[in-house]
């Protein structure tokens, strides 16, 4: 948003319309994750082994990433709020296929026109925000969307759990199908792109000059030091919920199912409270945010260390431990994001994102389908099985450190070049001050 200080209505209309997004969004992560929490009711339903119900994961994922950069051009083309009337609409359609799917090549395709939906709601949502609210506030409202979106999680594992239980597999996809036609019926009757004259289409390109755009996003340091930010902080927190969290704590680690739904709210809870955190830290600090991404990568591996170290199920403590850290990895993954945003014009913020949005998801798939292969050779949803599967974390793990601290060195001299040095950080934290716009590092 430009100009002088908004008025009182043209705040309230910034709040609604990014409320009315946050629903869309919250219910695609919703949608995203009903697969994973029903997971074990999927593989008695269809008579799948783990091997195969990760293939449907791996499928969703993989259209998820395939769509991602033409979400993003979408996005700097038709407007936000084209994109997400799209992607509820799709994401209603392929849960309602779904609920009555009658063979696996229908769960399938489902899955596909899931992912097709969901891949678009996130970048959709963030292209509101910087015609909508102040550049300061930004960063702040950029965590805000990433962590209230995992409200998505506790619908999935809670509400929608008890609904599938209760009522049976077509009840509960077809409910949570009807609840993102509803959010698509609001974002076409709410949401506008901007202010008047805020949000400009980008202009239309040809494939190469599209391909020649993409390629000079990539080549900017930011973007790609979001990218593996991105891809360290997100991945394991992303392939505990979309699948593979709930039959490990069943099946591996022995909890109830109403003692794995309560772990997957704590996660949610977590995010909720560290995530405005790690925004005014961000914004605080916008030439160190990369020390905040490494610094979650760290405390993941510390943890999972700890816990595969064990040879038997780890103690009650020890798992909320982990679904802490897990959970500080979405905040730290929408890092990422502003460092990819301060470092693109505003007509190339949707495919930079997309870009920076690929990192977590590309990590996400790889160890997704890998875990799959690894619990299918050794037996299933054993202890030793899920035990071997998680060690295929570390290899991702230390990819995107490297990537980090590279791209990194890549941004501060380009920053340097610039005039842009770090002050000490005794002297900022005794100022208080935040830099008017930050660079990429």
């Amino acid at each position: 948003m430009t100009g002088g200080p908004p008025d009182t209505a043209t705040v309230r209309r910034a709040a609604l319309v990014w409320g009315v997004g946050m629903l869309g969004y919250i219910l695609a992560v919703m949608q995203r994750t009903t697969f994973g929490v029903a997971g074990l009711d999927a593989a008695q339903r269809f008579g799948i082994s783990p091997a195969a119900l990760s293939a449907f994961v791996f499928l969703q994922v993989a259209v998820y990433i395939a769509a991602q950069l033409p979400g993003g051009l979408l996005v700097d083309r038709w407007g936000a709020r084209t994109v997400l009337v799209l992607g509820g609409t799709l994401l209603a359609a392929g849960q309602l296929l779904l609920a009555f799917a009658p063979a696996l090549p229908f769960v399938v395709l489902a899955r596909i026109v899931v992912g097709a939906g969901d891949a678009v709601m996130f970048v959709a949502v963030l292209g509101l925000l910087p015609h909508w609210f102040a550049a300061r506030r930004v960063p702040l409202i950029t965590q805000l969307t990433g962590i209230l979106g995992q409200i998505g999680q506790i619908l999935s594992a809670v509400p929608f759990l008890a609904l599938l239980h209760a009522r049976g597999w077509s009840t509960a996809f077809a409910a949570a199908a009807a609840a993102s036609a509803l959010a698509a019926a609001l974002a076409l009757a709410v949401v506008r792109n901007g202010p008047r004259g805020a949000w400009i289409p980008a202009p239309s390109f040809s494939a190469r000059e599209i391909g020649g755009q993409m390629l000079a996003v990539w080549r900017r340091p930011g973007t790609r030091l979001g990218f593996f930010g991105h891809m360290g902080t997100q991945f394991s927190m992303m392939v505990f919920s979309l699948l593979w969290g709930v039959p490990y704590l069943v099946s591996g680690q022995g909890l109830s199912s109403a003692e794995a739904g309560g772990l997957v709210s704590l996660f949610v809870v977590c995010a909720i409270v560290i995530g405005p955190v790690v925004g005014v830290l961000t914004a605080r600090h916008p030439l160190r945010r990369s020390w905040l991404v490494l610094s979650i990568i760290a405390a993941n591996v510390t943890v999972w260390t700890a816990l595969l170290a064990l040879s038997g199920p780890a103690p009650r403590w020890l798992l909320v431990v982990l679904v802490i850290v897990l959970a500080a990895g979405g905040p730290g993954s929408v890092v990422g994001f502003d460092i990819a945003r301060t470092s693109n014009p505003s007509p190339n913020l949707g495919v930079a994102q997309s870009i920076v949005n690929l990192g977590g998801f590309l990590a996400s798939l790889a160890v997704l389908a890998t875990m799959g292969v690894v619990l299918n050779a050794l037996g299933g949803f054993t202890f030793e099985a899920f035990r071997v599967a998680w060690l295929v974390q570390y290899p991702v793990w230390l990819l995107a450190t490297v990537g980090v601290l590279i791209t990194r060195r890549k941004a501060r001299r380009l920053d340097a070049a610039r005039g842009i040095v770090p002050r000490p950080l005794r002297e900022v934290v005794t100022a208080r001050r935040r830099d008017p716009d930050p660079p990429a590092s």
